[in-house]
């Protein structure tokens, strides 16, 4: 990855739907060129997708909450990722060192569809149980 290949990522960062031509004309390059340096990034997995960055209170998604995941026994990473992708109130999860095994990024309409949530990913076979603090303010977001 080079100077241009960054460039043309930081564009793609501020503005997803950016034009080939207006990602060349931010980083000296014709419209050709810069697709063909967005189609090489994502050939070669620098760029995994494209995707939209939504304000989850303009859904009303407005309660937030951070999940910590106990599990029964040894649990593959890629096993949790599997059961967690089904649930879409999961907005991130990753593996953690501690006590906890994951840790779970939430998102619901209020406390009800939260608890609901939850209860499906407690049901899940592999989990032993859970443990949430919800999120009362957002005091920074570097999003």
């Amino acid at each position: 990855m080079d100077v241009i290949d960054r460039q043309v990522v930081g564009c793609l960062l501020r503005d997803g739907r950016a034009t080939f031509a207006e990602i060349g004309a931010q980083v000296g390059l014709s419209a050709p060129a810069a697709k063909r340096r967005v189609d090489r990034l994502v050939a070669s997995g620098a760029i995994r997708g494209f995707t939209a960055v939504i304000d989850p209170s303009a859904l009303g998604w407005t309660t937030e909450a951070y999940v910590e995941l106990y599990c029964r026994g040894i649990v593959a990473p890629q096993e949790l990722q599997r059961s967690l992708e089904q649930v879409p109130e999961v907005v991130s999860a990753c593996t953690v060192s501690g006590s906890a095994d994951a840790l779970l990024h939430m998102l619901a309409t209020d406390i009800s569809h939260f608890e609901q949530a939850i209860e499906r990913i407690r049901r899940e076979p592999n989990v032993d149980h859970t443990e949430s603090v919800i999120v009362l303010s957002r005091l920074i977001d570097r999003r």
